[in-house]
């Protein structure tokens, strides 16, 4: 990587990615990029997600208030394979009831915020995503019973004060 390139990962990684993404994601092509590549454009993963074949997928969330969540999946050799988005609405409508939190972490990554509703008893995870109107704040909700089992799924889309 030549210095203009590091300084501009390093400052990336500093300012969290906001604007970055792009530019990195860009130069990370499947097949050839390696893990240390990977790791040298955008840093040390959120979680390390080992896969049934042996390749391993990379998380890199964006938020609390980007809208991505990043899955960069390796081969057992540690060639990049494929990037994926994992904040759409496919993925939103793969989450059943039952599922464990752990399911939901592994298919949208890291959320945004979390919070406890002693009263109802439940506990919601939030990730912002893309709005469906120009100019909102759009968020996707999983609901979980206190004991980590998801019990519904949510959205909600905040226009301009």
């Amino acid at each position: 990587m030549n210095p203009l390139s590091r300084t501009l990962a390093t400052l990336a990684s500093a300012v969290g990615f906001h604007g970055f993404d792009d530019i990195h994601l860009a130069a990370l092509k499947p097949g050839k990029a390696t893990a240390r590549d990977v790791r040298e454009r955008l840093g040390a993963p959120t979680a390390e997600w080992p896969n049934s074949d042996g390749s391993m997928t990379w998380e890199y969330p964006r938020g609390p208030e980007g809208t991505h969540c990043w899955m960069l999946t390796l081969n057992e050799r540690g060639a990049l394979q494929k990037i994926e988005q994992a904040l759409t609405e496919e993925n939103f409508a793969r989450i059943e009831t039952g599922w464990s939190a752990k399911q939901v972490r592994r298919l949208l990554g890291k959320p945004a915020g979390e919070a406890e509703f002693p009263l109802r008893p439940a506990v919601v995870w939030e990730w912002r995503i893309d709005p469906a109107f120009s100019g909102n704040r759009a968020f996707f909700h999983v609901h979980f019973s206190l004991n980590g089992y998801v019990t519904a799924t949510s959205r909600r889309e905040e226009s301009p004060a």
